[in-house]
């Protein structure tokens, strides 16, 4: 009995080495790392400058959001030589800074929140963060019940900045 045991037990293993042995190797490909040449990394907030008043905000990095958004008060529409423009103020909270501005619409878009759903006019507006001047899309919105006065999102995060939340206050 023995004998037949032991037999059984190399056929079953001589089995199960034949099968390793035959199987074939896969190679994993190595997969390169996307990577974005000249991107700064920034915090989760940053310093920048609503130009070319040299207006500065902190503003919060918001990777989720597809659009810049900036505090804006007093928001009327009106029309120029046949086009749709938006007159609006923008206050600095910390200093009482006030400007006005007078910009063509670019668009409007629709924003779902958990409590509301609210319409933006969205213009195109130049900041400076760090050395770079940037010209994008911002939606007008008033955001007195957020802590930060300007929200900048993948419009002008991506391929110019990478985010380490851990950071803050990076640009100079």
């Amino acid at each position: 009995m023995k004998k037949i045991l032991a037999g059984i037990a190399v056929l079953i293993l001589s089995a199960c080495q034949s099968n390793i042995d035959s199987a074939p190797v896969v190679e994993t490909p190595v997969v390169p790392q996307p990577t974005v040449t000249g991107a700064k990394i920034i915090g989760g907030v940053e310093t920048l400058y609503v130009t070319p008043v040299q207006m500065p905000f902190q503003a919060r990095i918001d990777t989720g959001a597809e659009t810049s958004s900036m505090d804006a008060n007093d928001i009327k529409p009106f029309e120029r030589d046949g086009e749709k423009w938006v007159s609006f103020n923008i206050v600095n909270r910390k200093n009482g800074e006030k400007h006005h501005f007078e910009k063509p619409i670019k668009r409007r878009t629709h924003i779902v929140r958990i409590n509301h759903e609210e319409e933006r006019y969205v213009v195109n507006m130049s900041v400076k963060m760090g050395d770079e001047t940037i010209n994008a899309e911002f939606t007008l919105a008033e955001r007195d019940k957020f802590s930060y006065q300007v929200l900048i999102g993948r419009n002008i995060l991506n391929g110019r900045f990478i985010v380490d939340s851990s950071l803050e206050n990076t640009l100079h």
